[in-house]
């Protein structure tokens, strides 16, 4: 039996995929997966996803050079989430920051930046 025949994929054929450093622990991101994305990711070692508003697989870093090498793919007892530990070269967050997850909530109205930008979309991505 093969391993894909233990994920539980959504209605529309996706599963999520928590990317996480595998040398800090760190979540750096949460994207989509579905089947020929993951595939993909460990075909090449290099991670790629479903891009819901695109319709179409990515790679991440096709454009910013800010690629994940996978380093490990795991899943959760009930199938219907994955944990892929990897090295992050550069920026995860297309807005320039090593993690997705850089704001902290203070209180109901307020949030807090938690780490430093690394560099921003237009450095990244150039100006469009």
């Amino acid at each position: 039996m093969s391993f894909y025949d233990q994920l539980k994929l959504n209605a529309d054929g996706l599963i999520p995929a928590i990317i996480q450093e595998q040398s800090t622990g760190r979540v750096l991101m949460m994207a989509w997966m579905n089947r020929a994305s993951l595939e993909k990711t460990i075909e090449t070692g290099r991670t790629h996803f479903w891009s819901r508003s695109r319709r179409k697989c990515w790679m991440k870093g096709e454009t910013s050079g800010h690629v994940q090498q996978v380093k490990d793919i795991a899943f959760d007892c009930d199938g219907d989430t994955l944990l892929i530990q990897v090295e992050q070269i550069g920026a995860a967050c297309h807005e320039g920051y090593k993690s997705c997850f850089f704001r902290s909530v203070e209180n109901s109205r307020t949030f807090k930046v938690t780490e430093t930008q690394l560099a921003t979309p237009d450095q990244i991505y150039g100006k469009k």
